[in-house]
C-alpha cells in the first residue's frame, strides 16, 4: 500500500492524467445509462410500473400486441384458468381540446383491474403530463371516432406508452372506436403462470421487448455502454503496460533484492483501485447531481443503486486490464531487466 502511494504521488501528473481519463469515461457511461433508463420509464411506465406477471396474446400475432384480439371464448378460458386475470386493449390515438388543439394519446382499456383506474362511460382519465398542454379537470374532449365528448374525470401520475401520455376510457367507448369488443391481451399476477392453448405468453420484460419503439432505443443505448465499458479496461490496460515497460529495469532490481511476483501485483492493483475509486465518486456525485438539476422533460433516471451496480463494473473492468498488462511483470528476469535499464 505504501509502495503504491508513493509510486502515485511520485508521478502525479501521469497518474492523475488516467484518473481524469476515467473519471470522464464513467460519468459518460452514467449520464447515458440515466437517458436510457429514463427513455425506457417515459416509453413504457404503464407497464413498467405493473406488478411481476404474464401477459397472454394470439400465437398469430407473433409478439405484436396490435395485432392480437382475445374473443369472448378465449376470455372465458383465461378466466378459467385465473379468476384474477386482468384485460386490457392499448391503441393509439388523439383527442381534441376546446381551443381545437390536438394531443396525442395511448388510448387504454381495461376490465377486471385492480392496477388501472376505473373510468365511466364518456370519460377518461389522462397522464398528468398532458397538464402542461393546457388541460385541465372536467375538460371536455373530443375524437373523431366518436359521436360524443370525453370528459376529463381526473389524471394519474408516470402513466405513458410509447412517449405519449395514456388516456384511460371505458371499454364501451373504446369499443365504439375501434369498431370491437375484444381485448388485446391478458394478464396474470404472479410467477406461476397456466398455459393456455394458442396463446403466447411473456414476462414484463419480454412483453415490453416486443414494442418497436422501446427496444430499438434501449439495444442502441446499451451498446453504448458496453462499448464505454470495453474502452475504459482498454485504457486501464495500455496504461500500465506502458507504465510496466517503462519500470522493466525497476521491476528487475525489486526482484534481485526478494520482492515477489505478487507483491508487485498488489503494487498495481492497489494504484489502479486509488485511482478508480476517487474517480468514480466524483463521476456519481455529478451524475446525481445532473439528475437533480435536469430539466423536467427531460428523461433522465439514475438510482444510487444502479450507480453502485456500474462502479462496480469499472472496478472489474480495471482489475482485468491492469492485470492483462501486468503479465510482463512475471516474465522480468532480475538480471536482463538490470542490464536493459543500464542500456
Amino acid at each position: 500500500m505504501k509502495m503504491a502511494w508513493k509510486e502515485i504521488m511520485k508521478s502525479k501528473t501521469r497518474y492523475l492524467i488516467l484518473g481524469s481519463i476515467i473519471f470522464l469515461i464513467s460519468l459518460l457511461t452514467m449520464i447515458i445509462s440515466g437517458l436510457a433508463n429514463g427513455l425506457s420509464y417515459d416509453n413504457a411506465s404503464l407497464i413498467k410500473d405493473m406488478p411481476e406477471g404474464t401477459f397472454y396474446m394470439q400465437e398469430e400475432a407473433e409478439g405484436q400486441y396490435n395485432f392480437s384480439s382475445l374473443d369472448g371464448e378465449t376470455r372465458n378460458e383465461i378466466e378459467e384458468a385465473s379468476s384474477d386475470a386482468m384485460f386490457l386493449s392499448i391503441q393509439m390515438g388523439e383527442v381534441e381540446a376546446a381551443d381545437e388543439k390536438r394531443h396525442g394519446v395511448a388510448f387504454v382499456s381495461t376490465a377486471n383491474s385492480d392496477h388501472f383506474p376505473d373510468v365511466e362511460a364518456k370519460r377518461l382519465v389522462l397522464d398528468n403530463s398532458i397538464m402542461k398542454e393546457g388541460i385541465s379537470e372536467d375538460e371536455k374532449m373530443t375524437n373523431g371516432l366518436l359521436d360524443h365528448s370525453l370528459k376529463v374525470d381526473g389524471f394519474t401520475d408516470q402513466q405513458k406508452f410509447s412517449h405519449a401520455p395514456v388516456a384511460f376510457i371505458n371499454h364501451d367507448d373504446f369499443q365504439n372506436m375501434y369498431r370491437t369488443d375484444a381485448f388485446q391481451l391478458a394478464f396474470i399476477e404472479g410467477n406461476e403462470a397456466p398455459v393456455i392453448d394458442g396463446l403466447s405468453q411473456f414476462t414484463n420484460d419480454e412483453f415490453l421487448n416486443t414494442i418497436p419503439s422501446y427496444s430499438a432505443e434501449q439495444l442502441s443505448l446499451n451498446m453504448i455502454v458496453v462499448f464505454l465499458f470495453v474502452i475504459s479496461g482498454m485504457l486501464f490496460g495500455i496504461f500500465f503496460y506502458m507504465i510496466n515497460v517503462q519500470k522493466i529495469a525497476t521491476y528487475g532490481i525489486l526482484k534481485a533484492v526478494g520482492v515477489k511476483t505478487s507483491t508487485l501485483f498488489k503494487m498495481m492493483w492497489v494504484q489502479m483501485i486509488i485511482i478508480t475509486i476517487i474517480s468514480l465518486v466524483l463521476s456519481v456525485g455529478i451524475s446525481q447531481l445532473l439528475g437533480a438539476v435536469m430539466p423536467e422533460g427531460m428523461p433522465f433516471l439514475l438510482t444510487l443503486s444502479s450507480s453502485s451496480m456500474m462502479s462496480l463494473v469499472f472496478l472489474v473492468v480495471g482489475f482485468i486490464g491492469s492485470t492483462v498488462s501486468g503479465i510482463q511483470i512475471s516474465k522480468v528476469e532480475p538480471m536482463q531487466a538490470i542490464n536493459q535499464g543500464g542500456m
